[in-house]
């Protein structure tokens, strides 16, 4: 340190406006002016659709107390149906053993079903592993995510004759491409696009089906019946069309996060479109009530075949890609006034 320390001096700071007068403006050449580089817009950010509610990990008493009554079920009737072959041997070994061929190919018959069952749940969880991989591929250009997606889509969908043209491109393509969100969006745009216009197709038809049905059955408990069987049968042609293999078990826990997924994501959309378009309800319902409640069953077919697409589809979405529930409304309103003019013309032309 020095002998002798610097005195301490008070410094008066300039105003901006200060500093800004006793700037002089050079003779010479101008500055060279700042650039600033064009924000890079980021594509989309897409999320995986959230299938399931988290499960709890609670002791389910309910869950023992079922398990074990279908045991002793199962219990019951294989020693009623082994009494019943004893019984028949007793009377004759013809019988005996006609009434063993039964049982055995009953239960073959039980065991293959529960295979496809298991093999139904197993198809839908691959397809939910390959969407988190997918979605995380095209968040972070993770490569080890794309390349475990590009795999799965291979291999869900080889030896389809409606996917072979799309599989072919992409194995001709996929070498070329380095980036590895590219090449996700590569087997988006060769496989699943084509696939997006049959599904298209099998949600209209579905809320055609459920408009004009709705409108020409008589009772609302058949109403019921008849809107819960055709959004099953589209959640399996959906499922199918996207590589699962719909099951009973398989088709009833995809209706569980088709619901999960309209619970979490799109309730409030489900809400805003019926707002919207309970005007054309209206107009029509002039004409006939029904019409109108056929209007509405429609509308939520088409929500819930949307949702489905979301769950099944391999590859999710961004929210600007995907296809909106007006487009579907769109078209429904447009064959409801075709319907309701012909209604109307009917008992015209027939005085």
């Amino acid at each position: 340190m020095s002998e002798h320390p610097r005195q301490p001096i008070g410094f008066a700071l300039e105003t901006d406006a200060e500093q800004q007068a006793s700037i002089k403006p050079s003779s010479g050449r101008a500055r060279a002016s700042i650039e600033f580089a064009p924000d890079v817009i980021q594509p989309p950010a897409v999320v995986p659709p959230m299938a399931t509610l988290p499960r709890s990990r609670k002791f389910r008493w309910g869950t023992i107390l079922l398990s074990a009554v279908g045991a002793l079920i199962v219990m019951w009737a294989g020693l009623g149906i082994s009494q019943l072959i004893e019984s028949l041997f007793a009377r004759s070994n013809a019988l005996g053993w006609a009434a063993s061929g039964l049982a055995a190919l009953a239960g073959l018959a039980a065991l293959a079903i529960a295979a496809r069952e298991i093999w139904g749940l197993m198809r839908l969880e691959k397809i939910e592993r390959l969407q988190a991989d997918a979605a995380h591929a095209l968040n972070f250009d993770d490569p080890e995510s794309a390349k475990r997606a590009i795999s799965s889509i291979k291999s869900l969908y080889a030896g389809r004759a409606d996917t072979a043209l799309g599989l072919r491109t992409l194995a001709e393509l996929d070498t070329q491409v380095i980036d590895p969100a590219d090449r996700v969006r590569l087997a988006d745009r060769e496989i699943l696009k084509p696939l997006d216009l049959e599904t298209h197709r099998i949600i209209a038809r579905s809320a055609r089906r459920v408009t004009m049905l709705t409108t020409l059955t008589p009772a609302a408990v058949l109403d019921i019946l008849f809107v819960a069987a055709q959004n099953l049968r589209m959640l399996r042609e959906i499922a199918t069309l996207y590589g699962g293999r719909p099951s009973t078990l398989s088709t009833l826990r995809l209706a569980r996060m088709v619901i999960s997924h309209l619970a979490v994501t799109g309730s409030l959309a489900l809400s805003d479109s019926l707002v919207q378009h309970m005007i054309g309800k209206g107009l029509v319902g002039r004409l006939s009530a029904r019409f109108g409640e056929g209007t509405v069953n429609g509308i939520l077919t088409s929500r819930i075949g949307l949702a489905a697409a979301d769950v099944c589809r391999p590859i999710p979405q961004s929210a600007e890609t995907k296809e909106t529930l007006a487009g579907l409304v769109r078209e429904l309103v447009t064959f409801r006034a075709e319907a309701a003019r012909e209604a109307d013309e009917g008992p015209k032309s027939g005085s």
